[in-house]
């Protein structure tokens, strides 16, 4: 049976000060390192036969933490771009502009210059169809936490507003029997999940 386990990067320096990232290219944090080697035994219990990666840097270097430095740097596993958003506080946002934050939240606004929720969720859907049309019975993807909210969406129609933030280096999986997706697993850690993520 075909299955995708989808990696969240460790804690990035951006996510410890509660700041959006986006496309921007931003280092693991110290934290983030560690929660990723802590992961590693779990990712590798289900040996996965191809490895995927974002092509930013704390997707690619969470990938090697996990034993996997060769990892295939696919960009489709890009994060969502937030455009003009890319490097604001989170609470700043949400004090200021609440309606918007929690607009695009749910999938329904983009911040100017920023990928729409619809076209995101076709790109990470082509992300996911790419790599069902491989020989892999079990594909790594190392990436971020809206392309595995946009993933959900896209394989069981589980609409972002229905989501809590993925928590960093978390481990979720997608299984496809007889081709149609199922959620096996979500939001797992080897440590106490974090259940208020920052994006």
């Amino acid at each position: 049976m075909k299955r995708i386990l989808l990696v969240r990067h460790g804690e990035s320096e951006w996510n410890a000060v509660r700041r959006l990232q986006g496309q921007a290219d931003i280092e693991l944090s110290a934290r983030g390192e560690q929660q990723a080697r802590a992961l590693a035994p779990m990712v590798a219990s289900f040996n996965p036969d191809m490895v995927l990666t974002s092509d930013l840097k704390r997707a690619a270097d969470t990938a090697a933490l996990l034993g996997h430095a060769d990892a295939i740097r696919e960009p489709l596993l890009r994060e969502q771009n937030v455009g003009a958003w890319t490097g604001a506080e989170i609470a700043q946002l949400m004090s200021e502009t609440p309606d918007a934050y929690a607009g695009w939240r749910a999938g329904t606004f983009a911040p100017e210059n920023g990928e729409i929720w619809a076209q995101f969720r076709i790109r990470i859907g082509n992300a996911i169809e790419q790599a069902l049309n491989t020989d892999a019975e079990t594909v790594l993807m190392v990436c971020h936490g809206g392309v595995i909210r946009a993933a959900l969406d896209s394989a069981l129609d589980l609409a972002p507003k229905s989501i809590i933030p993925v928590g960093p280096a978390s481990l979720t999986i997608l299984a496809f029997p007889k081709g149609e997706a199922r959620l096996e697993v979500f939001n797992a850690t080897t440590f106490a999940p974090i259940l208020d993520a920052p994006d």
